[in-house]
């Protein structure tokens, strides 16, 4: 899952970062409002983190040009304001949800978790599909109770397509939403993923949708 952050202070940002990157998320970082606009306009996203107080354009004017603009990605606005009116403020803009600084990063990692489950119709934690579980809280795979060892990247892949259970998402989707916007993608490495995830689970859930792309479900294929 690929996650833009919009935050100037360095310091908050390092921090954010390195626990998106623990939890097993993909990360774009923007420093002012004008550049984590145009990523956030430009890029696919799972979800935003934006700060309110940024340089340049301030995070309730970034948000409010993406909603009118029809991006839908959920939003969770971070910002050391920390009354009514500004809590008003950003909702109404078009955020998703609020939280407040100081706060602890196990919060802003559950408060994550939910909206990316809720904009993929997901409504528990633990996303399963037949025997395999994907635990988003431990980034823990299981299948029939057994854990399964994935790298990061096979664990980012199997990852959207569980919050995408049933769709058909194709190649250049999955590239998207598993590498960041600097890493040099190649969708052909994707398969490689797919063929490695599927030996590792033993069970056939991930289906080749020919000329279209991946499909996760419980059907025969």
């Amino acid at each position: 899952m690929r996650i833009l952050l919009v935050e100037d202070d360095d310091d908050l940002s390092r921090q954010i970062r390195r626990a998106l990157d623990d939890a097993g998320y993909t990360v774009d970082a923007a420093e002012d409002g004008e550049e984590g606009h145009f990523l956030g306009d430009t890029e696919p996203y799972d979800a935003v983190i934006l700060d309110l107080g940024l340089p340049i354009m301030d995070g309730a004017s970034v948000l409010k040009k993406w909603r009118s603009d029809g991006k839908v990605m959920p939003v969770l606005i971070l910002t050391a304001r920390d009354s009514w009116t500004d809590k008003v403020e950003g909702l109404d803009a078009g955020a998703d949800d609020y939280l407040t600084k100081p706060f602890k990063m196990e919060e802003l990692l559950a408060r994550l978790r939910a909206l990316i489950r809720r904009a993929a119709g997901q409504a528990s934690a633990q996303l399963e599909c037949g025997p395999v579980m994907l635990d988003t809280r431990s980034s823990r795979v299981t299948v029939d109770g057994s854990p399964i060892k994935l790298t990061a990247q096979e664990f980012k892949l199997l990852a959207y397509m569980m919050h995408h259970t049933g769709k058909v998402v194709s190649r250049t989707e999955l590239t998207e939403h598993i590498y960041d916007q600097d890493f040099d993608r190649d969708s052909n490495t994707i398969e490689v993923f797919v063929n490695r995830i599927r030996k590792k689970l033993g069970v056939n859930i991930l289906h080749t949708v020919r000329g279209l792309g991946y499909q996760l479900d419980m059907i025969e294929g």
